[in-house]
C-alpha cells in the first residue's frame, strides 16, 4: 500500500474541501469515497424511484450492484460513463445513500474498489470509515468535526451553488438525520479512532485546517 492520509468525520465537517486541497498540495490522488456511495444511491434512486429503498432486499441489491459501472477521476464520479458529480449531491440522493451505505452488501462491494486506489497511488481518502475499516493502517489519520449548525450552513450554501433548491431547515434536518444514521448503523459506524488527530473546524478557516494537517503530515512517524 502506498501512503494514505485518511480523513473521517460527519457530513459537512469540511472533509471534501480539505482533502482535495491537501491532495493537490502534496501531489496525492484525492479519493472522495462518499461520491462512490452516492453514485450507488443515485443508481437506486433512478431504478426504484417509487419504491421504499428500505424494502429492497440485500439479494436484490447485490444483483443490481453487478450492473453498476462506477468510474472516478479527478474528483468527479461517472455512472455508465455519465458524469453525475452534481446530481449525486441532491438531498434525496443523500438519504438513499445513507440507507444503502449502512448495508454490508454495499460496503463489501466498494471496499476493494477503494483499496485498489492505494495500491497504485499515494492518496488522500475521506469518508466515514477510512480510518477504521478501509485504511486502518493509514500513514496519517485525521478526524474533522464541527457543530451541526455550522455543518448545515455549509451544506445549504453548497446546495445553493449547485442550484439545488432546499431550505436551511431542511439542510439542518438532513445533517442531524445523517449523523444518527452514520453513528448508529451496524456496519462500519462513524467513530473516531484513538490514533486519529481531531480537528474542530467550526471556527477555523479552510486555510487554518489545511495548515494544521500539513504540519502533522510533515512530522516524523
Amino acid at each position: 500500500m502506498k501512503k494514505v492520509i485518511a480523513i473521517d468525520g460527519p457530513s459537512g465537517a469540511g472533509k471534501s474541501t480539505i482533502a482535495r486541497e491537501i491532495a493537490k498540495t502534496l501531489g496525492f490522488l484525492y479519493l472522495d469515497t462518499g461520491a462512490l456511495y452516492r453514485a450507488i444511491g443515485y443508481y437506486f434512486f433512478k431504478k426504484y424511484s417509487n419504491c421504499n429503498i428500505s424494502a429492497i432486499t440485500d439479494q436484490e441489491i447485490e444483483e443490481q450492484l453487478k450492473q453498476i459501472n462506477i468510474e472516478y477521476e479527478d474528483g468527479r464520479v461517472f455512472l455508465s460513463r455519465k458524469d453525475i458529480s452534481t446530481e449525486i449531491r441532491a438531498p434525496e440522493i443523500g438519504y438513499i445513500t445513507s440507507v444503502l451505505s449502512a448495508k454490508k452488501v454495499v460496503r463489501d462491494f466498494l471496499l476493494p474498489v477503494q483499496r485498489r486506489f492505494a495500491e497504485k497511488y499515494d492518496i488522500v481518502a475521506e469518508g466515514r470509515d477510512m480510518t477504521t475499516v478501509v485504511f486502518p493502517d493509514a500513514w496519517k489519520k485525521f478526524y474533522l468535526d464541527a457543530s451541526a449548525k455550522i455543518r448545515a450552513i455549509r451544506r445549504f450554501e453548497q446546495l445553493k451553488i449547485s442550484n439545488i433548491n432546499t431550505t436551511f431547515e431542511e439542510a439542518l434536518q438532513d445533517v442531524m438525520n445523517r449523523d444518527i444514521r452514520d453513528s448508529s448503523r451496524e456496519n462500519a459506524p462513524l467513530t473516531r479512532t484513538k490514533d486519529a488527530f481531531y480537528i474542530d473546524t467550526s471556527n477555523r478557516s479552510k486555510e487554518e485546517v489545511i495548515s494544521i494537517i500539513l504540519k502533522k503530515v510533515a512530522e516524523d512517524d
